[in-house]
């Protein structure tokens, strides 16, 4: 009987001290599970502290595992990540649309068509190049359709357009990383944000080499040195947004100056291509688009260093409505019409070929 009754004071006190040691478990999980709440600027730390005018809604020092958590909730980054999370997602389908152009892709689909039927494929890039059209007569004149005899029955190369929807997927895909993860610390903060500078930069660069190679695609001297000249600028205008003393937030003039500097360099370009192709049908609706670009581009500039609506009402735009979410919106609107030209170039030079008895 004793023996029994201290097996059985012996369980209890074992029951106990493991009931003991699991609340001590539960409470240490309590106390290592930190609560990541959005902060006031005044609470952020001063690496984080940019634009003044936003009042609420930040994150600070948070994990990356919370960091990817927060795209789906509401703080004031949120409509920074989706949009241009959105726009390379855009991009991407527009790279996979045209990439069916490219013979080697082409083939390979082909071994598919069993799966995807080829005039499917076919039918979606030609109503996806068409999409930026406005009017049905550019259509029934575009050369492509309707030249049977062309200078070369070689298509051009594509390289060029690749590039710039590349330059632009990379760019818009470095921003929302840039806004989802600087929260994270103030070492990837700085680092982000020079990739997020280098992103514009790279875009702006590629977004010269459809126009240039396929308008100077016969003058091949003029072609290189124009490429050359804003890849040489482009490259210059990283090393010197990489200088941790020009990322800091009151040189945002001077870096939005740099980026305006590397596409106003297009100008002198634009008016030689306008002169030596003053006669061709395709001049108007190219310098349309173009122009179109020059003005997303410039007004979602303007709303980036202003700071407007914020300015007018601190607080009133922490979430939605902010300058920089609008500085996005333009930026893939400006991109969206210079693919709309990069086509026409694109389209009109398959058609023409390169006649090398031109000027």
């Amino acid at each position: 009987m004793k023996n029994t009754s201290k097996k059985k004071n012996k369980e209890h006190k074992n029951k106990k001290k493991k009931k003991s040691n699991n609340n001590n478990n539960n409470n240490n999980n309590m106390k290592h599970e930190k609560i990541y709440k959005l902060l006031r600027f005044e609470e952020l730390p001063e690496y984080m502290k940019e634009n003044e005018f936003i009042l609420d809604h930040y994150r600070a020092e948070w994990p990356i595992k919370q960091a990817v958590g927060s795209i789906f909730s509401w703080h004031n980054e949120t409509v920074n990540v989706w949009t241009h999370l959105l726009g390379f997602f855009l991009f991407l389908a527009l790279t996979l649309v045209h990439l069916r152009d490219v013979p080697q892709v082409a083939n390979l689909l082909d071994h598919f068509s069993w799966y995807i039927p080829s005039n499917a494929v076919e039918n979606s890039s030609y109503n996806q190049g068409k999409l930026f059209y406005v009017t049905s007569s550019l259509v029934q004149q575009n050369p492509m359709h309707t030249t049977t005899t062309t200078a070369t029955t070689t298509k051009t190369q594509r390289w060029p357009f690749f590039i710039f929807l590349t330059g632009s997927m990379f760019c818009l895909l470095s921003s929302s990383a840039c806004h989802l993860f600087s929260c994270h610390s103030r070492r990837l903060n700085l680092f982000l944000i020079r990739f997020d500078y280098a992103g514009i930069a790279v875009m702006i660069v590629t977004s010269f080499f459809p126009p240039i190679y396929y308008i100077f695609q016969c003058d091949t001297h003029w072609q290189l040195l124009y490429l050359s000249s804003i890849s040489l600028l482009g490259l210059l205008t990283v090393a010197n947004l990489f200088s941790p003393h020009l990322s800091t937030p009151k040189f945002r003039s001077y870096r939005a100056s740099l980026f305006a500097a590397m596409a106003f360099s297009g100008i002198i370009p634009a008016i030689h291509a306008a002169v030596v192709n003053w006669n061709e049908p395709k001049r108007n609706i190219t310098l349309a688009y173009e122009l179109a670009m020059a003005l997303f581009y410039v007004v979602g500039t303007l709303f980036y260093v202003s700071r407007v609506p914020e300015r007018w009402k601190p607080g009133l735009f922490d979430v939605v409505g902010q300058s920089h979410q609008i500085f996005h919106v333009f930026v893939i609107a400006g991109a969206l019409a210079h693919y709309a030209a990069a086509l026409v170039f694109l389209e009109y030079r398959d058609a023409v070929g390169c006649f090398h008895d031109q000027r």
